[in-house]
């Protein structure tokens, strides 16, 4: 799929969907260039920087779409960087450039069963994940929240369980999600593993993925949305260095 150019759209809406998670709704007569069928994709929201003409860029995940109009949801907490700010201080009738959108990352629907695990950053992908899910799909999701308030009512399916962490100080834990995951039946059969969130937690989960299950590469999506402590272009850098030590 080719990407457009970047578009202005502008904020039609602003609501908390909990408190640490705030929904903007964009819109504007640029949305016709945005294609359709576009819910788990990333965006990029695009901020006027000087001296870079390409602007400082930050990546976030298209979470409902409609024709006329899609839904970010941004996670707020104290140390908010320049989207989370933005998004904060968002009046209807603002305006934000957005790029994108880049490919969506979902479970492979043909697998035995599913495990989906990551953070308030990821709760969006995650959603849009267990929303496609087949209706007798079997397994589990664990998601870290960072107050119980933040524990969303998610539709899902019978047979696929939800467990939810609460981490007031995301980030800081590393093993917190990984651990949670080893206390989960392993189901039989093929499974199709997506997991994001902070990237020491990453590493954490891969270790357990990779070298504990030896789980397949094509039966397992694996990311690092935020490393803490670093911006996002930090991140990228160590997200790329440590993906080309463990020959990714």
């Amino acid at each position: 799929m080719s990407r457009p150019a970047p578009r202005t759209l502008h904020v039609t809406a602003s609501r908390y969907i909990t408190p640490h998670m705030l929904r903007i709704t964009l819109g504007g007569t640029e949305i016709a260039t945005f294609p359709a069928d576009q819910e788990s994709a990333y965006i990029k929201l695009i901020f006027p920087q000087d001296g870079n003409p390409k602007g400082l860029m930050r990546t976030y995940t298209v979470r409902h779409q409609r024709s006329d109009a899609f839904d970010v949801d941004f996670v707020l907490h104290e140390d908010a960087g320049p989207a989370s700010t933005w998004a904060r201080n968002a009046q209807v009738g603002d305006s934000i450039l957005i790029g994108g959108p880049g490919p969506k990352k979902l479970v492979d629907n043909t697998a035995d069963w599913f495990l989906l695990v990551g953070d308030m950053t990821a709760l969006p992908a995650i959603s849009v994940n267990i929303e496609q899910l087949p209706a007798d799909a079997r397994g589990h999701a664990v998601i870290e929240v960072i107050d119980e308030r933040d524990i969303q009512p998610l539709a899902h399916p019978a047979a696929f369980t939800l467990h939810w962490l609460v981490n007031p100080h995301p980030g800081e834990n590393s093993q917190l999600l990984a651990a949670r995951v080893r206390q989960l039946d392993w189901l039989p059969g093929r499974p199709s593993v997506w997991a994001a969130c902070e990237f020491n937690g990453m590493r954490e989960l891969r270790r357990y993925f990779k070298e504990e299950r030896q789980v397949a590469r094509a039966e397992l999506y694996l990311s690092s949305y935020w490393k803490l402590g670093s911006s996002e272009d930090q991140h990228k850098v160590a997200k790329r260095a440590d993906a080309e030590a463990a020959g990714e």
